[in-house]
Formats: C-alpha cells, structure tokens, sequence
C-alpha cells in the first residue's frame, strides 16, 4: 500500500515575518489551522496589528508569539531565531513575508529608493533564510518559504526595483537551495499575481488598472491572500519534502502569455 501524502504541520513551529499586514495574517492564521504554533514577527511599530494575528491563531487552538524584527537589521533577525527557539524549543519552518514596495518611472528613483528597497526586500530575506537555516541545520530538517511575485519573472511600469528584487528572491531559493539540501532544509519561494488587500485597496479601485491588468489573467480574477496560503502550505508540508530551489507562481496564468 503506497505511503499517504500529508500537507498537514501538526505539532511544528514557524515563524511569519511580515506578520501584521494582510498576507501574513492569513498566512499566519492558515498556517496555524494546519496544525503549527506561530511567531508573528514585525516591526515594533506594528506591534498591535501583530498582536491581532496572534490572537486570531490563539483562536485557532494554537501556541501564538509576538516578536518585534526588522529585517533590515540582522541582530533582530538573530534575536527573533533566538527567542522562537527559547521559546518553543525549535524552529520546523519560516515564511519571509515582509516587503516594500515604491512605485514610480525607473527614471526618478532616487538612490536612497533604491538602498530601502533592497535592503527589505533582499537583503532582509536573505539573512532571515540564512539564520533561520543555521538553526534548522542543527535540526537536521527545516523549511523555508520568501514570499516574491509574478514580477520576478516579467515586468511592469512603475515597479522596476520591486520586481528586481523579487527576481533576486526567486534566484535566492536556487542559491541556498543546492548549499542547505544536503542539511535536510528546503528553500521555495512563491510569486503571487495582484493580491486585494488594504495597501492595495486603491489599485483595486481605479477602473485604469482593472480594465489593463484583469484581461491578462485568463482565470478572469486578482488574487486573493488564501491563494497564496495554499502555495505556502503546501511547499511547508510533507508533500513537498522533495521541491527544492523553486519558484511557485499563483499568478492565474498571467505570465504565461
């Protein structure tokens, strides 16, 4: 009798960077009915947002931790490992969902655009996948998911550093993924088409926008944050032990034209 797929987490412990704003909420709290405990990591000055993701998974019968990080400032990553850890004991996986986006012509970004921009959506993620992989090497076993997008495989006006960075994301997951295989740890990464939330309430509501972008996506609808959780739960679940280095897109088919 062939051995059953799981896409279950019962018993894990992860933590969701990001985890105040609309993404990571849902994914926190998806993540939380799948069976995990959950460290909702974010800015200090996001703590009572944070604090209603994590009680949103406390209603969900699980384990909830806030933990103040900027991604931008690798001892508070270290800390944030550190004190999940202490906490719980152990670290099974991470979701890197923070990030920012500035949207304006290529030709007016200025430098200091530029340096923000990479230095949260990059290089922040780059050190929470290194850190957290330290810590599930020990382990022997780990997963990590960074949140990109559909950007990093085409483009759009207005958005070119955004979606430089999420290309570095997506190349991320191949980078670390051929080093901390061997170490029983896997790195995806997932890259969502337009995804409704409030920061994007007023994209949603220009009719501009709606009548040039929803025409591209030939399922005929924007994304919405459960979309994303079920990319992000599966890569977490034992289902996907053996998807490694890979960009998974949710993206309704829009790049594929």
């Amino acid at each position: 009798m062939a051995e059953s797929v799981s896409y279950l987490l019962d018993g894990q412990v992860g933590i969701v960077t990001g985890g105040a704003g609309a993404i990571g909420q849902a994914l926190a709290v998806g993540l939380a009915e799948a069976g995990s405990d959950i460290v909702v990591a974010d800015l200090a000055s996001q703590r009572e947002a944070a604090e209603v993701t994590a009680q949103l998974v406390r209603e969900r019968g699980r384990q909830a931790t806030v933990v103040a990080v900027d991604v931008t400032n690798v001892p508070t990553i270290e800390e944030m490992v550190r004190q999940t850890v202490a906490t719980y004991g152990r670290l099974d996986w991470m979701v890197n969902c923070a990030g920012i986006n500035i949207r304006k012509p290529a030709l007016e970004y200025t430098e200091a655009e530029w340096d923000r921009m990479l230095a949260v959506n990059l290089k922040g993620l780059f050190f929470c996948t290194q850190i957290a992989a330290r810590q599930m090497a020990t382990q022997g076993r780990g997963k990590i998911v960074n949140i990109a997008s559909q950007l990093a495989v085409v483009a759009m006006p207005d958005r070119s550093i955004y979606a430089i960075t999420k290309a570095g994301v997506a190349h991320m997951a191949k980078a670390f993924a051929v080093e901390v295989a061997p170490l029983g740890i896997t790195v995806n990464a997932v890259g969502p088409t337009f995804v409704s939330t409030p920061l994007t309430a007023s994209m949603f509501s220009d009719p501009v926008f709606v009548n040039e972008y929803l025409p591209r996506i030939p399922a005929g609808r924007f994304g919405t944050t459960q979309d994303v959780l079920g990319a992000v739960r599966f890569l977490l679940s034992p289902a996907a032990d053996l998807i490694n280095g890979q960009l998974l897109i949710v993206d309704g088919g829009y790049t594929s034209w």
